[in-house]
């Protein structure tokens, strides 16, 4: 075990953003738990990780023995109270849905000490909201990972109002031993990222509402006059529509800036199903591209 002290790690939800987490842990060294409450949804996220592992291998971008002992290490339960069993770390990363995450920490707080780190993976909710009520509350933070989480480097690392600094210390080294690069950022909506990103990805909406240009012309404006590695309609497809509309919700909602009011667009692409790669369409049409 490295000097932060975290071992074992327990990632609560087999989504997009658990099961890559769960990948990230395993691969860098740690036993590794996955937790669904869908049997299906955590059988597909291991077939997921599985592909994902053997596809860094061909590409030469991972070991073939990094990748064998990885798997060795990555177990995955339907139940809470085992995944949580003798761990150092739990990570939640369900639906941005603050009663749901509230919900679930209180089941993990009522099974594990109070020197387990308690992290959320949210990526705009208040981190001490979740938080609140929790037993030993210096141990809750956010650990906000991104999508795809094995190739971005990024974690964001929030510190609630109660959060211990040797906590945020230990989870800032959990994340450089990810091979990942942490930054700091205090309990605000949005945090950094998401704020900033957000704002950027509802304004192309708008331009494409207006109809300024296209979706592929919008990002390639950010590509080409920005050098940002992916436009903010195209990000917005591999995040999800939903996702977005729901952290623009949030956003606009607690920061009461018109800003990040959800465009009609967006409203009516989501409505329609329109949800991104998830889906095959969004403002791209993804079943061409496959």
């Amino acid at each position: 075990m490295s000097d932060h002290g975290i071992g074992r790690v327990a990632v609560i939800g087999a989504g997009t953003m658990g099961h890559g987490i769960a990948q990230v842990c395993a691969l860098a060294g740690h036993e590794t738990v996955l937790q669904d409450v869908d049997p299906e949804q955590l059988e597909r996220a291991l077939a997921r990780i599985g592909d994902t592992l053997d596809k860094g291998v061909r590409l030469g971008k991972v070991e073939a023995a990094s990748r064998d002992a990885a798997w060795k290490r990555l177990s995955g339960t339907a139940e809470l109270s085992e995944a949580v069993e003798k761990t150092d770390l739990v990570i939640e990363a369900v639906p941005e849905v603050i009663e749901l995450k509230r919900r679930i920490f209180r089941e993990v707080a009522e099974a594990v000490s109070g020197e387990v780190i308690l992290a959320s993976n949210t990526s705009s909710l208040s981190v001490t909201r979740i938080g609140a009520g929790l037993p030993a509350p210096g141990r809750f933070l956010g650990l906000h990972f991104f999508n795809p989480v094995h190739i971005m480097a990024l974690v964001e690392v929030v510190h609630g109002d109660d959060t211990d600094a040797a906590v945020v210390d230990r989870c800032l080294a959990f994340a450089k031993g990810l091979g990942k690069e942490p930054i700091v950022v205090a309990d605000s909506p949005g945090f950094a990222s998401s704020r900033l990103g957000v704002v950027l990805g509802l304004e192309a909406m708008r331009m494409v509402e207006a109809g300024v240009a296209s979706p592929a012309d919008i990002d390639k404006a950010m590509v080409l006059g920005y050098r940002h590695p992916m436009g903010p309609l195209r990000l917005t497809d591999l995040v999800g529509l939903d996702v977005r509309l729901g952290i623009a919700r949030y956003l606009h909602e607690t920061l009461k800036s018109e800003a990040f009011r959800p465009p009609a667009i967006l409203e009516r692409m989501v409505a329609e199903g329109r949800l991104g790669t998830k889906t095959g369409k969004g403002f791209y049409d993804w079943d061409t591209e496959r």
